[in-house]
């Protein structure tokens, strides 16, 4: 691993000085992690059943994505300073609970405009969980330690991700469109409980918390504003949020793609995009041996890469099997690249880690809003074909750009690459 420049004692020592954690808490957060992920991508192959339920196109029906991303990107900006000042794994607890309030009023919506208020409260309520899940194990596990137990803990997000699609997919098919908001509604409840069972196992030294003076707002923006000096949190951060706009634009419309050009039922197509969270899966499961023989420039370049080559491959393919092998290759090579930006943002201010994750995660989903919101002005111009050729276009870019300007950064600061 290259030398991490901003890794200051108070931030860096902690974890290795503390009493190990239960495994039980990295499972209790993947929970919370899972439902989140549930919740994010669950109306991607809902698409076409909700523009139809509301006569609607599919570019605005696409704006429930967005909302939610907006959403989602901004409270990132409230919620990693909370969880630094009352302690990350409390704050994850308690999003669990508004998150199921949030999943019930999308339930009960009346119509399309009730639908994205419902989804925009969803999308706030659901932010403070996976990036103060990843500061928190940035706080208690060593850096060397740390790529691989994130990956571990992501496990919980990519079955979410596969989940939500399929279930999306399924109720287009074969229920009421509340129904899923009803069943995710449930699963924070189930988890806030899980949450709050394990907290009260966990050593004093994982709930740590770092009380500030001051008023509230202020203390925010002096924490962002330390975050932001720092010249590998600028690369970072402007990575995560162009990867965020070019590869979701494009995947938000894998689904609709495959339903309209194969006449596919969306179930099955569900079913079928369930595969970028397998292939994802796979680089977790195996996350320590990538990590160790291949490096974090090799990483984001052959994730990019990846990325690309499957979405051109659902862009041109001539039969709908070619989505099988391309999503989940797609999946590879998303986290191959994105585990590795993730890694890098908790080492990017460790003595203000809640703080930084919570802009990189800020910054991840802003991208996606402005991807899918993009994307779903475009949509009905260019098509779905030329919004994944697009997207693969991006990611390479995204790629190539991110170890250009790394290399350059540790070049002029006279680190080891």
């Amino acid at each position: 691993m290259p030398a991490q420049p901003q890794a200051h004692s108070t931030g860096s020592s902690r974890p290795a000085a503390s009493p190990p954690v239960p495994a039980l808490a990295i499972v209790g957060l993947a929970l919370a992690a899972m439902a989140s992920g549930i919740s994010l991508r669950l109306t991607d192959a809902l698409l076409p059943r909700l523009a139809q339920e509301f006569a609607i196109t599919l570019g605005q029906a696409s704006q429930v994505i967005t909302v939610f991303a907006v959403a989602y990107g901004l409270a990132q900006l409230l919620f990693g300073p909370l969880g630094d000042r009352y302690g990350k794994y409390r704050v994850v607890g308690w999003a669990c609970v508004a998150s199921a309030l949030t999943s019930l009023a999308c339930a009960l919506a009346q119509g399309h405009a009730s639908l994205l208020l419902g989804r925009l409260l969803a999308g706030a309520t659901a932010a403070a969980v996976i990036p103060l899940a990843m500061a928190w194990i940035g706080d208690v596990v060593p850096y060397e330690r740390r790529q691989a137990v994130l990956a571990r803990f992501l496990i919980g997000q990519i079955v979410g991700f596969a989940l939500g699609v399929w279930a999306g997919g399924y109720t287009a098919d074969h229920l009421d469109w509340r129904t899923p908001f009803f069943a995710v509604a449930g699963l924070f409840v189930l988890v806030a409980l899980v949450l709050q069972w394990v907290r009260r196992g966990l050593p004093a030294s994982a709930l740590a918390t770092q009380p500030q003076r001051g008023h509230v707002l202020a203390g925010l923006l002096r924490e962002f504003r330390a975050v932001l000096a720092g010249p590998w949190s600028r690369l970072v951060l402007l990575a995560v949020f162009c990867e965020g706009a070019a590869l979701y634009g494009a995947f938000a419309f894998v689904a609709s793609h495959l339903h309209q050009r194969f006449a596919l039922a969306l179930s099955f197509v569900g079913a079928l995009v369930m595969l970028f969270a397998l292939g994802g899966l796979g680089f977790a499961l195996g996350a320590r041996q990538l990590v160790q023989h291949l490096g974090e420039t090799a990483l984001v370049r052959w994730g990019s890469l990846l990325m690309a080559g499957a979405l051109l491959a659902v862009a041109l393919a001539p039969s709908w099997w070619w989505a099988m092998p391309a999503c989940l290759v797609m999946g590879l090579g998303f986290y191959m690249m994105h585990n590795t930006l993730q890694t890098r943002a908790t080492q990017m201010a460790p003595e203000r880690r809640g703080a930084a994750v919570a802009l990189f995660a800020s910054c991840f989903f802003l991208g996606q809003s402005l991807g899918v919101g993009a994307a779903g002005l475009a949509v009905e111009a260019l098509g779905t074909s030329w919004l994944l050729a697009l997207g693969a276009a991006g990611v390479l870019l995204v790629g190539w750009n991110f170890n250009r300007q790394r290399l350059a950064l540790q070049s002029r600061l006279g680190l080891q690459a």
